[in-house]
Order: C-alpha cells, then structure tokens, then sequence
C-alpha cells in the first residue's frame, strides 16, 4: 500500500476488518476538566481495550491483512511494550508464530505480558532502534512479516478508526488532543478529522523527554535521538530514518506538537486517579498533562481527548499517588 492509499475509505476497511477482536470504546464526558477550562472535554478510553492500549486496533488490521504464506511463515514485531503485547494478543488468537524484539529499557511487567500471550521475546540493546535492528535480521533470516509499531499503512489505518468512532459520538468536535510517539495513531485519527472537516486543530503530545517526532518536526526529516528514561515509556524510541508513513502524515495532518514534562505527566496520572477514577500510564496521561497547563487560545469549545492506554506498573502507579494524595482518616 502506497502513502495515498492510507484513505478515508481503507480505514472504513479496517473498521470493518477489525471489529470482531477490537471493542469500540466509550467516550466519557470530563466534568473536572470543564471546570478547569470551561470547554467541553469528551475523554476516548483506549485504555479499556482487550490488551491495554489502542495498539490492539493497528496490529489487529495488519495481522488480519496478512496472506496464508505470511500467516504460516510468522511474524516479529519491535516495541517500547504495548505494540508487542497487542501483536502477540492478536498473533495467539490468529495462530500464528510471533517473536518480539525489545531493547533492556523496557520494564519487566511489559515484558511478562507479552511472554503471557506466547510471544518470544528478545531483549538486546538500550533503544527501540536497537531491538529494530535486531528485528530486521531476524526478518531476513527467518523470513518473518515485520508489524510495524507506526510506520505501517494498515497499523495507521487501524489506529484510524478511533477518529472515526470519536466523530460519531461528537460531531461537533473542534479540538484532538492525542498523544505522539512514532506517530501511527496521531497520523491515523488526524487523517480523518482533517478529511472530514480541515479546520478541526489536531494537537499532538510528547514528552520533554526525548520527544522523536517532535524534533524530527523541528527538523524537517527523520533524525535520531537518545533515549531517556521517562514515566511516558511507551512514547519513547526513534521514528526510523526510512519512516515513509507516519512522519509525512503526522507533518501534514498535525497542527502541532506539544511537550510536558516528567511532573506534569505524574499530574496527569494523578488526574486521571482522582477524578474518573482510572489508572492510565504516562503515555496516556499527556493527554490530561497538557490540557491541564490551560492553554485556551490553542483549543476550541469542543475538544476530544485520547487516554491511549493503561499498562502501568502498580508499584509505580501507587508511588505516584502518594506523593500527591493523602490517605483520608477513617473514623
């Protein structure tokens, strides 16, 4: 599939392809954040999803787009963890031979999560762009289907659908507020907002925390940057310097990107906690992060916002909460 191809039609497709392994997922209206803003905020849970993660949506379309010889030869993917866990879900499900390349940087409760579904897993190097590395000769060697975490049209397509459900429950949408990473969801929602309606603003969200499409944007191509580590782990890696598809479409079809920083990430897990009363993981809560620092002359009256997923370390999750929340006195 070319980069033209990646329609408005293929993601009805893939809506179509996708839906017996992938739950629509509810949109919930956000009272606490209407009364720090005084806009109207509609909260997309992706966090509900069967794995955790929107991820599911890409991997379901690319593995179920697969021809028998692919089926039979397996496939591999490469992932900071939610991308692996959604490939190998679908993969156990499909019957088919999965392998996961991950750098040491990823935290072993992904890991183990994969390993659950039958995956075989492969942890070399520090960065994404290591395991990549791997990946591509296992590719060659074993002749195994490489899934894209982003760079993939039907992974993109797949993310895609998340737009199209969002526009059914809120038409009047004026505002996306979406995490990025390598770029496969945000290129796939925004296609659609800017298809059906151009002057809906499409915001992206990273971390300060070795942001690569952000300063891949900055730059005008692809660049590589150094990984760091970050509560919004599964926003980390680099986007590849052959990207062919989620970069050229993140440039044109998102308005911009935004940053927030590690605290500001924890407020939004906080967030999140206190007043809906779910636990999303970092990357999910830059979501909350950025539309918390208030600024309102970037946003519309009607604004969408994607909690991307919710595999998050308990310890973690618990540490976080304490240092924002007081245990309440029980009489």
């Amino acid at each position: 599939m070319k980069l033209s191809d990646i329609s408005l039609k293929e993601i009805f497709q893939a809506k179509k392809r996708i839906k017996a392994m992938v739950r629509p997922t509810p949109m919930i209206p956000s009272q606490a954040l209407y009364d720090v803003l005084g806009k109207k905020v509609i909260l997309k849970l992706e966090n509900l999803q069967e794995t955790g993660s929107f991820k599911l949506r890409g991997a379901a379309n690319a593995l179920l787009s697969l021809s028998d010889k692919q089926r039979d030869k397996g496939v591999l993917a490469f992932s900071t963890g939610n991308h692996g866990r959604a490939v190998a879900w679908v993969a156990r499900q499909l019957g088919i031979r999965c392998v996961i390349c991950l750098s040491k940087r990823v935290p072993a409760y992904r890991v183990a999560a994969m390993e659950k579904f039958g995956a075989q897993v492969i942890q070399k190097g520090d960065s994404q762009d290591d395991a990549y590395e791997v990946a591509l000769k296992l590719e060659k060697d074993e002749e195994l289907t490489m899934i894209s975490p982003f760079d993939d049209p039907f992974v993109i397509a797949g993310q895609g659908t998340i737009g199209l459900e969002i526009i059914h429950h809120m038409p009047d949408i004026d505002t996306l507020v979406v995490p990025v990473s390598g770029g496969g969801l945000a290129a796939g929602i925004a296609k659609v907002m800017k298809t059906i309606d151009p002057s809906i603003k499409v915001i992206g969200v990273s971390m300060e925390c070795a942001p690569a499409m952000y300063h891949s944007i900055k730059a005008g191509k692809p660049v590589e940057i150094e990984e760091k580590d970050s509560l919004a782990d599964a926003l980390l890696g680099g986007i590849g310097l052959d990207n062919q598809y989620s970069y050229p479409m993140v440039e044109q079809y998102v308005d911009t990107i935004e940053l927030v920083s590690e605290k500001e990430t924890e407020q939004g897990i906080v967030f999140a906690w206190q007043h809906h009363g779910i636990m999303i993981e970092g990357a999910a809560a830059v979501t909350l992060s950025w539309l918390l620092k208030k600024k309102l002359t970037m946003m519309g009256n009607h604004i969408a916002g994607i909690l991307s997923g919710g595999n998050m370390d308990t310890t973690l999750f618990y540490n976080i909460l304490s240092k924002y929340v007081r245990p309440e006195k029980r009489l």
